[in-house]
Order: structure tokens, then sequence, then C-alpha cells
């Protein structure tokens, strides 16, 4: 059974929940991460959501998201999870927001509720796709994607469109952001609880 880390309002650690029954009209706040893949062109692997999936089922997002395991670093999830969604093993990543935090209510009521690490990665692989967690992927040109994002022409996840946002305020080059720092991210997240 996959678990999520529970956090209280200040980023620590509060317990475990089962992922398959966390989200729901009461979603407790808890943590994830968000991955950005970037080619050498500046160009995003965007992400189409399986349509098995309990939370925007077929919605276009970012390239990689999840959660920790309890006792996993948010660093750790994000290259496991690489692997187990599109079969990419990718060496280096790079935290870029470590404060990210939103809460986002779907039509039929079930909440996401999360504090959520933004990482970026820049590698060009082919992604391998597994079909229970990702639809379809393609790449698009960043630029036009915060445009959308910002007239609301984008058709793309809640979280996502926040995270762009933010993303966008470090510069219109994607490759040349600057890192975040680690001291800032959740305490969860810095002090990963222990699975004993």
């Amino acid at each position: 059974m996959e678990r999520v880390v529970l956090l209280d309002e200040g980023g620590r650690a509060a317990g475990t929940a089962d992922k398959a029954t966390v989200h729901h009209e009461d979603t407790p706040l808890h943590l994830a991460f968000s991955c950005y893949l970037f080619n050498e062109r500046g160009e995003l692997m965007l992400t189409r959501r399986a349509l098995g999936k309990r939370t925007w089922p077929g919605v276009w997002t970012n390239t990689c998201c999840g959660h920790p395991a309890p006792g996993e670093t948010p660093h750790d999830a994000v290259l496991r999870r690489l692997g187990e969604e599109l079969g990419l093993h990718l060496d280096h990543i790079e935290l870029v927001l470590p404060r990210f935090r939103y809460r986002a209510v779907m039509g039929n009521g079930v909440v996401e509720n999360e504090m959520c690490p933004v990482f970026r990665a820049i590698a060009e692989p082919v992604p391998a796709p597994n079909p229970a967690e990702v639809d379809d992927t393609r790449w698009v040109p960043w630029t036009g994607l915060v445009d959308g994002v910002r007239d609301g022409s984008a058709d793309i996840s809640p979280w996502a469109a926040l995270q762009i946002t933010e993303l966008a305020g470090l510069g219109p080059d994607p490759l040349a952001w600057p890192t975040g720092d680690a001291a800032e991210l959740p305490t969860a997240a810095r002090e990963p609880m222990s699975t004993a």
C-alpha cells in the first residue's frame, strides 16, 4: 500500500495516510512534488494524466507529479516517479520552488491540498509512458505555454497553472533559473519521517 506523508500547517510531518483514500472532499494537507523536464531548446515535456487517475484524469499537466513516501526525500521521489511514470532515468534534477503550496477542487468536489516543492530537469530523453499513469506526452515551447496560462487559453491542471505563473517569475529562460534554497523546503521534506 502506497502511503503519503500528512503535514501540519507548519510543514511538519503529522502522520501518514493511504494514497488510495487520502483524496476526497476534505483532503488533509500532505507532501507532494512536481517536476518540469526541459530540453536544451527550452521546450517543456507536458504529460496527459491517465484516464483512470482519481484526480484530474485526462488533464494535461507538468512532466511528473507525485508524493514522497515516508522516509523518502522529494528529490529521491522525483527520480523514482520519473522512472515509474515515464520510464526516464535521469541523473540530475534541481529544486526551483521550495515553498509552493496549493489547494484545488475538482468539479466533483475532490480536493488536492499539498505542500509541493517544484523541481527542474534538463534532458531530452525518449519517454516510455506507463499507461496507468500517463496517457500521452508532448514537448511544448515554454514561452507559448506561459502566455496560454496568463491569458487563460492553456488547458492545464490547476497546480501546473499556478506553478507556471510562479516559475515565469524566475525569468524567461527556464534553463537559466536559479536553484531554490533547500532550507526553505517544508520541514517534512528536509527531515523525512522514519519508516520504523
